[in-house]
C-alpha cells in the first residue's frame, strides 16, 4: 500500500510539473513547426488533477503510519515521535499519528511442555516442573495457566516500559513464578496426602498463590518416639523416634499473610490454571503399590468377616424363627390343655349337681317309705288295742314286724351320702365333692 502510494504521488507530482510544458496544439514559426501537439494521454490531466493524484498518493503512503487497525486479542503500547506514549486496549482503526506501536497478546499461555513436543502456538511453552512434598517425595508437575495483561491503562503502560516486549514477560517473569509458586505449593503438602484426595486443595493452593501472592508459612517438626515392649525392671529402650513435618499458614487477624511476586505486582491477570498431570516418583509409586496390596487383603479379611457376621446372625435369626415357632405350637397346646380341663372342670360340676339332685330325690323316697311304713305299724297298733287278744296281739305285732322288715329291705338307700352346713363349717359344694371322691373309692374297691 505504501509503495502504490508513492507511485502515485510521484506520478501526480510529475505531471503536475511536466503538464505546463505540454502544448495542446502544433506551434509553428514561418513553415517550421516549433512544437508539437502533446499526446492527448498526457493532455488529460491537468494541474489540479495531477496535484490531486500527488496528494492521494501521499495520503495513501502515509496511512500506515498515521492509522493502524486494533485486533481485538491485542493490546498496542504508542511511543509518539515528541516522546509521549499511549495504549490502545479497544479493537477497531485507531489514530496512531507516526507512533511506534509495541504489540502484546491479551491473553498469555504457559504451558510445561515434554522435550521434542515444542509448540510454536504456545508462548510460554516450559520444561516440566519437579517438585519435592514435605515428606520429602518428589515429583514432576505438568501445568497449564493462561495470564490477561492489565486492563487499566495504566499498569499496561507500567509493564510494556519495564519489560519492552513480550518476550521478555513470558521468560523473564511468568515461567520463572509459575515455577516458583509450583514448587512453593509443592512444600505445603505431603505426597500420602495429595493421593488420598487433597489433589483439588493442590491445585487450588497453587491458584491462589498465583493470583494473590504467595503465602506466609511456618514449619513444624513433630517427632514420635516408639519404645521397644513393656519391660518390667531398667530403662524403656527406644525402638525408633519417628519424624513428621506439618505447614501452616501464617495468619495475622484471621487472614492468611501473603508475599507478592512479579504477577501480583504488575497487575497480572491469572484468568486460569490447570494441574495437567503429578507424576510421583517411581519408589513412592512401589510402595504405594505395596501398600494398595495390603489395603486390598485388608479389605478382602473384612469382607470374610462380613460375611461370617451376616452368616451369625442368619443363624441366630432362624433360631430364632424356630424358638418362636415352636413357642407357638407349644402355646398352641397349652390352650387345648387348658380348654379340655375345663370343659372337663365342667362337665364334672354338671355330674356333681346331677348326683346332689339324685341324692336328694332319695331321700325323699326313702322319707316317703318310712312315714308309710309307721302310719301302717300305728294302724296295727290301734287294731290290737281296740280288743285282740294277747296271742293275737301277738301274731299283729309279728306280721307288723315282718312287714315293716321287708319295706325296710326293700328301701334304696344312697351308697355314699355327706352331709355339711352343720357346726364343722363344711359347704355343700365341698360335701359334692366328697361325696364324688366316696363314690369313685367305692366303685374302685368294688371293682377289685
Amino acid at each position: 500500500m505504501i509503495i502504490i502510494g508513492i507511485i502515485l504521488f510521484l506520478v501526480g507530482t510529475i505531471f503536475y510539473f511536466l503538464r505546463p510544458q505540454l502544448s495542446e496544439e502544433n506551434i509553428f514559426e514561418g513553415d517550421q513547426k516549433v512544437r508539437a501537439k502533446a499526446p492527448p494521454f498526457l493532455l488529460m490531466f491537468s494541474q489540479r488533477l495531477a496535484a490531486a493524484i500527488a496528494a492521494i498518493g501521499l495520503f495513501i503512503a502515509l496511512t500506515p503510519y498515521l492509522f493502524f487497525w486494533a485486533d481485538a486479542t491485542e493490546q498496542y503500547f504508542l511511543v509518539y515521535p515528541t516522546g509521549s506514549t499511549s495504549v490502545v486496549t479497544t479493537q477497531g482503526i485507531k489514530f496512531r499519528g507516526f507512533a511506534k506501536i509495541t504489540p502484546w497478546q491479551k491473553y498469555i499461555d504457559v504451558k510445561v511442555i515434554d522435550d521434542g513436543r515444542k509448540n510454536q502456538d504456545i508462548e510460554g511453552a516450559m520444561s516440566p516442573i519437579p517438585i519435592r512434598f514435605i515428606d520429602q517425595v518428589t515429583a514432576t508437575v505438568y501445568i497449564s495457566c493462561r495470564f490477561q495483561l492489565p486492563l487499566d491503562e495504566k499498569s499496561f503502560e507500567t509493564l510494556a516500559i519495564k519489560f519492552r516486549s513480550m518476550s521478555n514477560l513470558v521468560n523473564n517473569t511468568l515461567v520463572p513464578t509459575v515455577r516458583e509458586q509450583t514448587n512453593n505449593t509443592g512444600y505445603m503438602f505431603a505426597a500420602q496426602d495429595y493421593i488420598s484426595g487433597e489433589a483439588q486443595s493442590f491445585r487450588q493452593t497453587l491458584d491462589e498463590q498465583l493470583k494473590d501472592g504467595a503465602y506466609a508459612v511456618e514449619k513444624l517438626e513433630n517427632r514420635d518416639t516408639i519404645y521397644l515392649d513393656i519391660q518390667n525392671e531398667g530403662d524403656r529402650m527406644i525402638k525408633e523416634i519417628q519424624t513428621s513435618y506439618t505447614v501452616n499458614k501464617i495468619l495475622i487477624n484471621g487472614v492468611p499473610k501473603r508475599i507478592s511476586h512479579e504477577i501480583t505486582e504488575n497487575n497480572i491477570i491469572v484468568s486460569q490454571v490447570i494441574v495437567d498431570d503429578v507424576v510421583l516418583e517411581s519408589t513412592f509409586k512401589k510402595r504405594l503399590e505395596a501398600q494398595r496390596d495390603e489395603s486390598a487383603k485388608r479389605q478382602l479379611e473384612q469382607q470374610k468377616i462380613e460375611t461370617a457376621k451376616s452368616s451369625q446372625q442368619r443363624i441366630i435369626a432362624e433360631g430364632e424363627r424356630d424358638k418362636a415357632a415352636e413357642r407357638v405350637t407349644q402355646e398352641k397346646e397349652q390352650v387345648k390343655q387348658l380348654i379340655a380341663i375345663e370343659t372337663k372342670l365342667k362337665q364334672e360340676k354338671t355330674n356333681k349337681e346331677l348326683a346332689a339332685i339324685a341324692l336328694e330325690t332319695e331321700r325323699l323316697k326313702s322319707q316317703q317309705r318310712k312315714v308309710a311304713a309307721e302310719a301302717m305299724a300305728y294302724e296295727n297298733a290301734k287294731l290290737v288295742s281296740a280288743g285282740l287278744t294277747p296271742q293275737e296281739k301277738a301274731e299283729w305285732q309279728y306280721k307288723t314286724s315282718v312287714g315293716v322288715a321287708k319295706e325296710i329291705a326293700n328301701i334304696q338307700f344312697p351308697q355314699t351320702m355327706i352331709t355339711g352346713g352343720g357346726d364343722g363349717g363344711g359347704t355343700p359344694l365341698e360335701s359334692l365333692i366328697g361325696a364324688a371322691m366316696a363314690k369313685q373309692l367305692l366303685g374302685n374297691s368294688k371293682g377289685k
